[in-house]
């Protein structure tokens, strides 16, 4: 399947609505990513916005997923795709369940539970809450990664400094959340609807079929990497 060009952030949602899943970077699947289907000149160029300026937008847009999904590196997900995606990726366990079985990884608790108090929390407060020690420190960007992979977080948008002008400036800090507060409802009724092989042999057959240049191996490791 051939993708559209990307040049504005409307376009980007609206092609991950329509597809599903899209990689930020080039990754294993040749052509498919943000990076590839995004004109070089729009990259990093002053006064246009671009790729890393479409994130917030895209998401609020096409209200959906994006995170560390692949392979520790960003993806988008849209709403219809991202329950199936999380109940494989959870094998099937809410949070909650994985601590009860001795399942969940100490130092990530503390990242969940903080989440859990306040839904919505700025990259830097909730490094902040978490990293009392100079070893938690260390530990956090390890946490905050292994979470998105394990899809009980992502992230719902980012926010900007601005100068005197009002003009945006620098990097954009994520709003980390969890997808019960991002998506509400809709998904807590729908993540553990299916067996997590169930979920995997759906998503499976549609990118099997949306990536036709595709390996078999290609898409085990889009969707896998738990």
């Amino acid at each position: 399947m051939r993708f559209p060009v990307l040049t504005s952030a409307e376009k980007l949602a609206a092609l991950v609505d329509d597809i599903g899943f899209l990689p930020f970077f080039r990754g294993e699947i040749e052509g498919f990513s943000v990076e590839e289907l995004t004109p070089s000149e729009l990259w990093f160029a002053d006064g246009v916005d671009g790729p890393w300026e479409w994130k917030g937008p895209a998401i609020r847009a096409a209200g959906c997923a994006y995170g560390k999904f692949y392979r520790g590196k960003a993806m988008y997900i849209s709403r219809k795709f991202f329950p199936d995606f999380a109940n494989f990726r959870r094998d099937g366990y809410d949070f909650d369940s994985r601590m009860d079985e001795g399942l969940a990884r100490g130092r990530d608790v503390p990242v969940m539970e903080e989440l859990w108090r306040s839904p919505f929390l700025l990259s830097k407060e909730l490094k902040e809450r978490v990293c009392f020690t100079a070893a938690r420190k260390s530990a956090f960007d390890g946490s905050i990664t292994h979470l998105q992979m394990m899809c009980y977080v992502n992230i719902a948008d980012f926010e900007y400094a601005r100068d005197k002008r009002g003009k945006v400036y620098g990097w954009g800090l994520a709003v980390y959340t969890t997808p019960e507060a991002f998506f509400g409802d809709d998904f807590r009724t729908h993540v553990y609807k299916n067996t997590p092989e169930q979920s995997y042999s759906m998503l499976e057959a549609h990118l099997t079929k949306l990536l036709p240049q595709a390996s078999s191996s290609q898409i085990e490791n889009l969707l896998g990497n738990r």
